[in-house]
């Protein structure tokens, strides 16, 4: 599900774009949108909060939570032997969200085991929450590439243009320190 707000607000990109009129107003909440996907897509994180479902087939030794920061898991899913819905108890298993810079990871509990699920795909499913709590978390050298994402979509509009236009060489290294690799 997309996050209720945006790291970046309506007010801050017409700041920076210098725009005073409210006539551009749904274009450059688009283009906000667009660039906050855009830096999610660049980082592999959830900027802003946003519950994630992730899907498997079995249980593996360990569930990777991609997009961090992780901050709860809501519930774990699976078809058991049977094939019917179960819900895994909160108490079965830990969630390991310490680091920030790397994925979310659920743990068996101690002495337990992952139960067996039905030969089926998609048998196990886990939702969870993911990203800053709010815009004032998140850092602002993402900020500062979703601005300048922003003004050069709001300058440059179409596809194709007969100027030649380079790229600003500094702008990926303000993700560069919250890029998480995948796997």
């Amino acid at each position: 599900m997309p996050p209720a707000t945006e790291p970046v607000s309506l007010a801050e990109a017409k700041a920076h774009l210098r725009v005073t009129s409210d006539d551009e107003d749904t274009l450059i909440s688009a283009l906000i949108v667009a660039a906050r996907e855009a830096a999610e897509h660049e980082t592999g994180r959830s900027l802003i909060t946003q519950t994630w479902e992730k899907t498997l087939d079995v249980f593996p030794a360990d569930i990777r939570l991609d997009y961090p920061p992780v901050q709860s898991v809501t519930s774990i899913k699976f078809l058991d032997e049977n094939g019917d819905e179960q819900t895994l108890s909160a108490s079965s298993y830990k969630l390991d969200n310490a680091s920030d810079s790397g994925p979310g990871w659920i743990k068996i509990a101690t002495g337990l085991a992952w139960p067996s699920t039905y030969p089926e795909i998609n048998a196990v499913r886990v939702r969870y929450v993911a990203g800053w709590t709010s815009a004032a978390e998140v850092p602002q050298s993402i900020k500062q590439w979703m601005l300048l994402n922003i003004g050069h979509w709001y300058e440059n509009r179409e596809a194709t243009s007969e100027a030649k236009r380079e790229p600003l060489p500094f702008i990926g290294g303000l993700l560069g320190r919250y890029w998480i690799p995948s796997i």
